[in-house]
């Protein structure tokens, strides 16, 4: 089991205890202050600001809060080799929904020229984050006017829950998704020569790499691997916002479904919305519209109970 490890000084470690607090274990550790289980993730917090988060995606987990030494050592020598490969025509890629209970994981993909970077940016390209989802939206519909070269991939949950079921960690998930959406823009390229690729980091290289050939495949060359890549590169933040786009219309047309609008995130109204739906249609509908290995199920389950 991979883990990250971080330092955290005490007014972020409140936040942090406060955020996985509802999802805590049972048992702590000597000299821990959290224990808890969130999204595959296991996140054990300490006095001295010590976080360490193990799990399917700890590496994702744990730059919510920040990022080790270690790290930032890699990620100065990352960008000083990659600034000329974010100045000039390169592929990047991004993903959305891998924190969400419904709804499926998402990924998108953008070629992008200099100029058609600069239109992006005038567009209103930037950090999907930092951007409500009708924004988003609407500069999305403006995106997919243009001719930059784009594919979205996405996983829906009865694919999602059957991989879980078929011992896929959700890393390896969105290195096969990051993978095939790569794959469709190269093969549109048609031979176009491009600078690089740049993936937005949800786990270490040497894992990404692993994952991909796992699954028989051999993963593309030349990649810069960014933790926060979207506010580093036009390519990935217009990514970010397709994929985002493209899950928030799966929310949608789930919410349409179930006949109420789902709630986003992992959070206890998630809780409250599975007990509505088992008692509606039933447990094994679930696997249409959720990630049932979250915790949010069994919450639900005893919320029903």
């Amino acid at each position: 089991m991979g883990q990250t490890v971080i330092k955290l000084d005490q007014q972020t470690l409140k936040r942090l205890q406060n955020t996985y607090q509802s999802y805590s274990l049972d048992k702590t550790p000597p000299h821990a202050i959290l224990a808890a289980k969130y999204n595959g993730n296991t996140i054990t917090a300490y006095k001295s600001g010590k976080v360490m988060f193990q799990g399917d995606s700890h590496a994702e987990e744990a730059s919510k809060w920040g990022e080790n030494t270690e790290t930032k050592a890699k990620q100065k020598i990352i960008n000083s080799a990659s600034m000329e490969v974010l100045k000039q025509d390169h592929i990047g890629s991004d993903e959305a929904g891998t924190g969400d209970y419904f709804g499926p994981i998402t990924v998108a993909a953008v070629y992008a020229t200099e100029k058609q970077q600069e239109l992006l940016r005038e567009l209103g390209v930037k950090d999907s984050k930092a951007l409500k989802d009708d924004t988003i939206s609407k500069i999305v519909k403006d995106i997919l006017k243009t001719d930059i070269i784009y594919s979205s991939v996405t996983l829906s949950n009865p694919k999602y829950n059957e991989l879980k079921n078929r011992a896929w960690s959700q890393v390896r998930m969105k290195a096969w998704m990051h993978h095939q959406a790569i794959n469709h823009v190269i093969n549109k390229l048609d031979e176009k020569e491009y600078s690089g690729i740049v993936i937005d980091q949800f786990c270490e290289p040497g894992v990404y790499y692993n994952k991909i050939r796992a699954s028989n495949q051999e993963p593309h060359k030349d990649i810069t691997f960014l933790t926060k890549a979207e506010s580093q590169s036009t390519c990935v933040a217009a990514a970010s916002m397709i994929a985002r786009f493209r899950f928030v219309q799966e929310m949608e047309r789930l919410s349409g479904v179930v006949g109420f609008d789902l709630q986003k995130g992992a959070s206890n109204i998630v809780d409250k919305q599975i007990k509505r739906i088992i008692d509606k249609k039933g447990e094994p509908f679930l696997n249409e519209i959720g990630k049932v290995h979250f915790g949010n199920t069994k919450k639900a389950k005893n919320l029903k109970k």
